[in-house]
């Protein structure tokens, strides 16, 4: 039996032997064998009186990792392979208030197993052609017993970030670019990146086409322009990816209209007010980095609408007498053909005529009482209908007792009257512009303009022909010749005989 130790209280406790020491199996240890990456592991020692111990010392393969003064438990926070290894710990213990003994626990190894293996990045394929997706696979697997925990798949290129999926192991590329060569890698990460595994890097090449079969359109289709609205040139290929330049050109100036760079197939220069000098052949190339391919030139023929059709009435001052023939014309000279013109009298139609090389066209009929009214013309040449100003005529229902004679149109020329039925010329004594204005006005001619003599309109009137008026005496405001006191002829001869001259004939 080992020495006695009296207490203060006269009891008596054993005093352990120094070289082997009692109660081995005092101090316990307790921990599991195997946990995963990222797990939290207690190690827990503790003796069958815990009160009793004043220095815990934990260890890892004989290396001192932890100190505590009393009993309590270490745990290996989020756990790595690298902290598999064996544990064991020692205590030391108050026997007595100067005696101690340490005590020390045996060894327990502890594994820890990968959450999930190194993961291994494929691709749909590794020579893609620019503009197609590429379907990107961050392949790894979790083990049956740790399925519920979550996983966030990083995708990399080179050096920039692509993005990020949680639960999907896949990442696609819509529209791959050949700026997209390069070396790509994906990250597994698990429980807030405190697990994170990264893959090896594999190299996409992406194949761009050069472009071919360049062509261009316009809108309005066909090249046909119209003066002062909008045209649309659209320059496209039928094959080439990436980043396209899409050039213009006038091809008889050679001036360059405007340049784009699209990432698309197609792309539209617009002219926003299209004039007469932009008719001409226009042409487009495109290069995305092969060289320049160019399209066969497009003619732009500029059209121009119909704007202001003139509408003029052969009768001078628009006014004709029944059975007279009085012709309506209406032309727009700029509008560009063909052109249908339309003629209006009070708002009705009276005829349509189609002008096919452009320029005018005219309507013609006999005066009648039922003609008198206001007329108007329209022009059309596809861009609808354009309206003349309107016009009005004058169809008197009883014929007029004067007109002139062997001049250039019926507002000039020799004075003639009618008197009971027989017609007579007008003897020049005191003939003056009072005269004219009333025989002006009473033809429908305008104002006066000159008091010619008859012999200026040859040939001169026949003897059979009588001198009918020797003196008018008008006070220029009557409304016909016959309402002016007039005197009958006694020795005028036809070399005296008077003429008029408006201007409605001009």
């Amino acid at each position: 039996m080992g020495a006695q130790l009296l207490n203060s209280c006269g009891k008596h406790y054993p005093f352990p032997s120094r070289r082997e020491p009692e109660h081995r199996d005092w101090l316990n240890i307790s921990m599991p064998h195997m946990a995963y990456e990222g797990d939290d592991v207690t190690i827990s020692c503790s003796g069958e009186n815990n009160d009793a111990i004043k220095k815990l010392v934990y260890y890892k393969n004989g290396y001192q990792i932890a100190t505590y003064l009393r009993a309590l438990s270490y745990t290996i926070l989020n756990a790595r392979t690298s902290d598999g290894g064996s544990y064991s710990c020692k205590a030391d213990r108050k026997i007595f208030w100067f005696i101690k003994s340490t005590e020390e626990t045996r060894s327990v190894w502890l594994t820890v197993q990968e959450l999930f293996p190194k993961p291994t990045l494929t691709f749909s394929t590794s020579s893609p052609i620019e503009g197609t997706s590429v379907t990107l696979s961050c392949d790894t697997r979790l083990p049956s017993d740790r399925s519920w925990i979550s996983l966030r798949y990083d995708f990399n290129r080179d050096y920039s970030t692509l993005g990020w999926k949680k639960w999907s192991s896949k990442f696609e590329i819509s529209a791959i670019r050949k700026e997209d060569s390069g070396y790509y890698w994906c990250e597994a990460k698990a429980f807030g990146d405190n697990i994170s595994k990264r893959s090896s890097k594999s190299y996409i090449s992406v194949q761009r086409i050069s472009v071919s079969r360049v062509s261009m359109e316009t809108s309005p289709p066909g090249g046909q322009a119209v003066k002062g609205e909008k045209l649309i040139l659209v320059c496209s290929v039928a094959e080439g990816t990436g980043d396209i330049m899409f050039y213009w050109y006038k091809e008889d100036t050679k001036e360059s209209l405007g340049a784009k760079r699209e990432h698309s197939q197609r792309a539209e220069l617009q002219i926003p007010v299209i004039e007469e000098s932009h008719a001409g052949s226009y042409y487009c190339t495109t290069d995305n980095s092969y060289g320049p391919v160019q399209s066969k030139a497009v003619n732009i023929t500029v059209r121009i609408p119909a704007l202001s059709p003139l509408l003029t009435i052969s009768a001078p001052g628009v006014m004709v007498f029944i059975g007279e023939v009085v012709e309506l014309r209406c032309e727009d000279l700029r509008a560009s053909p063909p052109i249908l013109y339309q003629f209006y009298h009070e708002d009705i139609i009276r005829g349509s005529i189609s002008a096919p090389s452009g320029g005018g066209t005219s309507l013609n009929f006999s005066a009648a009482a039922s003609h008198s009214g206001n007329y108007s013309c329209e022009a059309d040449n596809g861009w609808g209908p354009k309206r003349s100003e309107v016009v009005t005529l004058t169809v008197p229902e009883a014929p007029p007792k004067v007109h002139l004679t062997n001049g250039p149109h019926r507002c000039e020329g020799q004075v003639e009257v009618e008197q009971e039925g027989h017609w007579g010329t007008v003897c020049d004594d005191g003939w003056d512009m009072k005269d004219v204005a009333v025989v002006c006005r009473e033809l429908g001619c305008g104002a006066p303009k000159h008091t010619p003599v008859a012999m200026l309109y040859p040939p001169v009137a026949e003897e059979a022909l009588s001198v009918l008026v020797q003196v008018s005496l008008c006070s220029g405001t009557e409304v016909a010749l016959a309402e002016c006191e007039q005197v009958e002829a006694f020795d005028c001869g036809h070399d005296e005989d008077a003429g008029v001259m408006c201007e409605g004939g001009q």
